[in-house]
């Protein structure tokens, strides 16, 4: 399931995949961004996603006209939590609403590990 948009020329339907894979690269070019986790727990949180799997690590729901959007993430430790968070916010949301032109109603960001830097 995703979201359909009318227009005067017909109908578009942007599935959940498509959403999911752009806020997933658009969470990945973040600094203090070391990878993204499974956002489902069968999976397990032990392995970064490669990025062919980005979409796993993303769930995208849509509550009536609002679209939550939530990111699993694993940050680089010595790095500021709350200033990666708002750059992932900030990224997805943009991201996503210039590519679909769907407004974004909620991007949440799970801390799902911390990882030493090499």
């Amino acid at each position: 399931m995703g979201k359909e948009i009318i227009t005067p020329d017909g109908k578009i339907f942007i599935a959940k995949d498509v959403i999911a894979k752009l806020a997933g690269i658009a969470t990945t070019q973040c600094f203090g961004i070391i990878g993204m986790v499974s956002s489902r727990l069968s999976d397990g949180i032990s392995d970064l996603l490669g990025k062919e799997a980005l979409a796993r690590g993303v769930e995208v729901v849509f509550k009536g006209e609002a679209m939550i959007i939530r990111v699993n993430v694993v940050v680089g430790y010595g790095t500021k939590i709350s200033l990666i968070a708002n750059n992932v916010i900030e990224n997805v949301r943009y991201t996503v609403e210039k590519f679909t032109g769907l407004t974004v109603g909620n991007v949440e960001v799970g801390i799902r590990g911390v990882r030493v830097l090499d």
